[in-house]
């Protein structure tokens, strides 16, 4: 168990932790993948989506937008069928509606009665605008990658996030879904980690790539993460008071 007490900052990747972006993804692709003729499951679709996805953030940056035109484009090229300009903006378009967990927003209410709250997020700053409308609760920091100008899991997202929000290391909480994205480098930089292991019933690793990375506590939601939280600040002498 973390001395959750210890933290002052708690850091979130965004899509795949506090939104259910493989719901938003599958309910932009199934259509596009229909009307093709391309019948395919849906793990088929979230693990080739990973590899694209990951294959085009690798490169010189571009902005979130670009990226995600570029796996509709690589979803055509590997499955045999063209894709037009409006077809290619369809997934990009499609992230203002991508859905929160149902756990997200009454769990990030709760841990901000504890902590300051910040993202670390691979995506733009106008796409983000319009998902914070969904997550509702206000947060400390926003660190995306258009501001980094790279995408996790390079560690210059992390550096720049720690130059940003000006605290030491053990006073930084850093939660996750994607092993490869955050747990990995964000291990390797000295932060300690929680996983929120979102796909704990689901087979294959889904729209994140595959990582052997070994988190310091995980969950299973974000829900779990802030009932383990208050149980331990009631565990403390100070009655919870931190």
């Amino acid at each position: 168990m973390l001395d959750f007490a210890g933290f002052q900052l708690l850091t979130f990747d965004c899509y795949g932790t506090l939104i259910d972006w493989e719901q938003g993804i599958l309910g932009a692709l199934r259509p596009l993948l229909a009307a093709k003729g391309k019948l395919l499951r849906d793990e088929e679709i979230l693990e080739t989506y990973a590899q694209l996805e990951a294959q085009a953030e690798r490169g010189e940056y571009r902005p979130y937008r670009e990226i995600l035109q570029s796996v509709v484009l690589g979803l055509g090229l590997r499955w045999g069928f063209k894709v037009s300009p409006a077809e290619a903006e369809s997934l990009p378009n499609s992230l203002a509606e991508w859905p929160p967990f149902p756990d997200t927003v009454g769990a990030l209410r709760r841990l901000k009665s504890r902590y300051q709250l910040a993202i670390l997020s691979n995506t733009d700053d106008d796409l983000f605008a319009l998902t914070a409308k969904r997550l509702e609760v206000p947060f400390d920091h926003v660190i995306t990658a258009q501001q980094a100008r790279s995408y996790k899991p390079s560690p210059n997202n992390f550096q720049t996030m720690l130059a940003r929000v000006n605290l030491p290391r053990e006073k930084i909480l850093h939660v996750a879904q994607s092993l490869f994205h955050d747990v990995a480098p964000a291990r390797s930089l000295g932060l300690t980690t929680v996983w929120v292991n979102r796909r704990a019933l689901k087979p294959g690793p889904g729209a994140t790539p595959p990582a052997d990375a070994r988190p310091d506590f995980e969950v299973p939601d974000l829900g779990s993460l802030a009932e383990a939280v208050e149980r331990h600040f009631l565990s403390l002498p100070s009655a919870g008071k931190h």
